[in-house]
């Protein structure tokens, strides 16, 4: 940010590939890592009515688990941001309601035979309608990301702190409606403005972990110290504290991928960045699918073994679904058909932002 309280122009730093910023695909790879260990660990807990020594990992990364992924997801929007409006709604907007229509529909059609059962068919199909106002199952983050950006380029020619400290307020609120939509926006658009507002600091901060790694794990053993005792504590989702952990976790996570990126260790995760938004769009799947057969056959008695095995099967299936679907020509799964742009495409070499 500069001087005068506007975002600054980001400088992207580490070592790119094909135009992508090596410590941001490890940081999103850790972050979609989680993401799915939250549903296949509390599905499966939900499902066996007890809990394992994974529910310890899930409970530790609770506070930072979305604010990071809605902090990296705004890094990059200083770049486009001044973009045509055309455009702009076509990267940001048309692309992820592409994936959500294509995606809230496979999904319902799994699920929609249980509804049906419970209540109606009629009563299914409203469901599935009501869809498109209350975002279904674990696609609520594409669904909310598109407001994210629209509501930062509407306001763009407001004072950038000002939008951040209401942005604060509404998270330390901690209001809720029972749209998820809505109360997702008051306990996540401050992480997502963040990143957008200050990238050119936390690009910053990604440079001083690279140059001076000790001090760097360091940080972040303090941080893993505070984080696990104000969770056990039971006081992490108090308001000003959910905040502090919410922005801590996520410039730990910023460290952690630049400090990955640096040795070029665990490449799997940093693979995982690079396709995060094919195995958040998949691995309901193989998730739902592993967890009913553990329960049923009882192969696996320990929740705990259990719930790893669903999260690494989420993981590994979610990405043979997508090569699958290259194999057989279901690109459109993953990839928006050119009759669903309605601005020029892009270079291959510029995704990293949208994804």
């Amino acid at each position: 940010m500069t001087s005068n309280g506007t975002p600054a122009v980001v400088q992207t730093s580490g070592p790119a590939r094909s135009g992508r910023v090596d410590w941001v695909d490890y940081a999103k790879g850790i972050c979609i890592i989680m993401v799915v260990m939250m549903h296949s660990v509390l599905g499966v807990e939900l499902a066996a009515g007890q809990t394992g020594f994974m529910h310890l990992v899930v409970a530790f990364a609770k506070p930072f688990r979305m604010p990071d992924f809605f902090l990296i997801s705004g890094l990059f929007l200083p770049l486009v941001i001044d973009r045509d409006w055309r455009t702009y709604l076509d990267r940001k907007v048309v692309h992820f309601a592409y994936f959500y229509v294509l995606w809230v529909t496979i999904q319902f059609g799994f699920k929609a035979p249980s509804f049906a059962a419970e209540t109606s068919w009629t009563h299914a199909g409203y469901l599935y309608l009501e869809s498109f106002i209350e975002p279904f199952g674990t696609l609520w983050f594409i669904y909310e990301l598109p407001i994210f950006f629209v509501v930062t380029k509407a306001t763009r020619r407001l004072p950038p702190l000002l939008i951040w400290g209401l942005a604060a307020f509404l998270e330390m609120t901690h209001y809720s409606t029972g749209w998820t939509a809505i109360d997702e926006f008051g306990a996540r658009f401050v992480y997502f403005y963040t990143g957008y507002l200050f990238a050119d600091r936390v690009f910053a901060l990604s440079d001083r972990a690279r140059a001076e790694p000790r001090l760097a794990l360091a940080a972040l053993a303090l941080w893993a110290l505070v984080d696990e005792s104000l969770v056990q504590l039971g006081v992490s989702e108090w308001p000003l504290i959910s905040l502090s952990l919410g922005v801590a976790g996520a410039c730990a996570i910023v460290t952690t991928g630049t400090l990955l990126a640096r040795a070029k260790w665990l490449d799997f995760v940093r693979f995982c960045g690079e396709h995060s938004i094919v195995i958040y769009l998949a691995f309901f799947l193989p998730m739902a699918a592993t967890r009913t057969l553990l329960l049923r056959t009882g192969l696996i008695h320990d929740v705990g073994v259990m719930s790893l095995t669903v999260t690494l099967v989420a993981l590994f299936g979610a990405l043979a679904i997508w090569q699958a679907a290259i194999r057989f020509g279901a690109n459109f799964l993953f990839e928006r058909p050119d009759a669903f742009w309605i601005a020029p495409r892009k270079a291959p070499a510029a995704l990293q932002a949208a994804e």
